[in-house]
Order: C-alpha cells, then structure tokens, then sequence
C-alpha cells in the first residue's frame, strides 16, 4: 500500500516519516499528475510476473537490478544508506520495486518544491 502526504520540512532523522501536522494526504491521482505512477504487484513472482514485464515493456524500461537494504545483507549498510539522503536527478524514468519492507521518497511538485513524502 502507498502512502503520500506533505512533509514537515524538518531536518530530523531522514528515517522517520515527516508528516506534516495536521496531516495532508495526497492521492495516487495527484502523484500521477506529477509522473509518479504505482503498481500493487505479487513480489513472490518478480523474478518472471508477466504483469511486470508488461509495464517493462509498455514503457520502455529496458534496466533494472535487485538490490536489498538492510544491516544483515548490505556491506557498510550505514555509510551507503547516506546517499539516500542526497538529492538527486532522475532524467529518465525509474521503476522502484519494492519486494519487503518499505522506504520514502521525496518527489517535487510541479512548483518545484519538496512537499511530499511517499511511503512505499
């Protein structure tokens, strides 16, 4: 299930949600005005889910790789979650899929400012 909302714009610990107060959430139909589109996909078949390959090949998403984050299977967990923290640029289209746990993303507006954070 995702998640979005306006964030509080506070500067605590990126790992925690940031809700602003009181809430405002915000609706799929809303990220998807900003290109934030979402699947609700069976992860126990990503390795060969036709619906997956499908988006893939819709969309022309031709990368992709596998990666999990945690203390027990990332090496130097602590230092390489910091670039998570970092803005960064997409140019092109990104597929993010989420097998277990979960994660935020900061997206801009179409008024070019951070205001939401989504909970994947």
């Amino acid at each position: 299930m995702v998640q979005a909302w306006y964030t509080d714009k506070s500067g605590d610990d990126p790992q925690r949600p940031h809700r602003g107060e009181p809430g405002r959430p915000v609706a799929l139909k809303q990220l998807r005005g900003l290109r934030v589109l979402y699947w609700k996909l069976d992860a126990d078949k990503y390795e060969n889910d036709p619906e997956l390959e499908k988006i893939r090949k819709e969309r022309n998403y031709s990368w992709m790789d596998i990666i999990t984050i945690c203390h027990d299977k990332l090496p130097n967990y602590e230092e390489k979650i910091k670039m998570f923290y970092e803005e960064y640029l997409h140019r092109d289209d990104e597929i993010r899929y989420i097998l277990d746990g979960s994660g935020y993303f900061d997206v801009r507006d179409k008024e070019d400012s951070y205001n939401q954070d989504f909970e994947f």
